[in-house]
C-alpha cells in the first residue's frame, strides 16, 4: 500500500520505486508494527452483507484485513509485494488461530499477472484493494488485472484516498495522479452509464469519516467502489 507522502512535481520513476519490495520491505523492517492491526472501516462496512467466500487482499501489509476477513469465515489470499510484511502476516494469522484460512504470496501490482484464485476455481468471490495508490500512467491496467481475479458474482471494492483531502488540507498530496475519485475506477473498467455488460455498480461513493491526526482528529473523504461482476 503506498501510504508515503510524495511531491507532486515527483518522477514517474520515483512514484513507481515507492512500489518496490526494496521500499517497503525498508519500511516494514524500520518498525515492528507499522498499521494500527485494526482492519479498515470501509471493509468492515462494505462486506457486512456478503456472503464469506474466497477472498484476495492486494497489498494485505501486516495482514489486518485479511486477518478480519478470515475470522468473518473467508478465505483469504493475502499479497503484498514486501516479505517482511508477508511474514508478519503469517505471523499474525497464526497468533488469531486463522492460519488455516489466510495464505500469503508476493504480487507486484505494476507487473504481476492478475492474482491467481485457488484452483478449481473461476475467480475470487471478493478481490479487495485498500489504499492501492498507483501512477496514472498505471491505473487502467493495474485495476484492470485486478478486476480479471473476480469471479463471475464476485465482487471488487476499491477504497482509497480521496483528491478533495488535498484542497480541505486533511492530507498533503501523496503525488501527481495517485489519489483518485470513484469515477476513475469506473472509467477503467468501461462502466459508464451506471453499469457494464460485465460489472454492476453495488456502491460508487465518497463518504467522510473522521481520522486521528498527529494535530488532532480530522474529517478525511474516502474513495469507496463496489462492483459485482455479472
Amino acid at each position: 500500500m503506498t501510504h508515503e507522502h510524495h511531491h507532486d512535481d515527483a518522477t514517474l520513476e520515483e512514484l513507481r520505486q515507492a512500489l518496490t519490495r526494496e521500499f517497503w520491505d525498508e519500511r516494514y523492517g524500520g518498525s515492528e508494527r507499522v498499521w494500527s492491526g485494526k482492519p479498515n472501516q470501509r471493509l468492515v462496512e462494505q462486506t457486512a452483507d456478503l456472503t464469506p467466500g474466497r477472498a484476495c487482499d492486494i497489498g494485505c501489509g501486516e495482514g489486518a484485513d485479511a486477518i478480519w476477513l478470515a475470522e468473518q469465515g473467508w478465505d483469504v489470499t493475502a499479497l503484498d509485494v514486501s516479505r517482511v510484511a508477508l511474514d508478519r502476516t503469517a505471523q499474525h494469522a497464526i497468533e488469531r488461530g486463522v492460519d488455516r484460512r489466510v495464505r500469503v504470496g508476493e504480487y507486484d501490482v505494476l507487473s504481476d499477472r492478475p492474482p491467481r484464485a485457488p484452483r478449481r476455481t473461476k475467480g475470487f468471490d471478493l478481490v479487495s484493494a485498500h489504499f492501492m495508490h498507483v501512477p496514472r500512467e498505471d491505473f487502467d491496467d493495474v485495476y484492470r488485472r485486478l478486476a480479471a481475479a473476480v469471479a463471475p458474482g464476485g465482487r471488487l471494492l476499491v477504497v482509497a484516498h480521496h483528491p478533495d483531502d488535498v484542497e480541505t488540507g486533511a492530507r498533503e498530496s501523496h503525488g501527481r495522479g495517485l489519489m483518485f475519485p470513484p469515477e476513475q475506477v469506473l472509467a477503467a473498467l468501461g462502466v459508464e452509464g451506471g453499469a457494464s455488460d460485465d460489472w454492476e455498480p453495488e456502491v460508487v461513493d465518497a463518504p467522510v469519516r473522521e481520522q486521528q491526526m498527529p494535530d488532532g482528529p480530522m474529517q478525511v473523504r474516502d474513495t469507496v467502489v463496489r462492483l459485482r461482476r455479472r
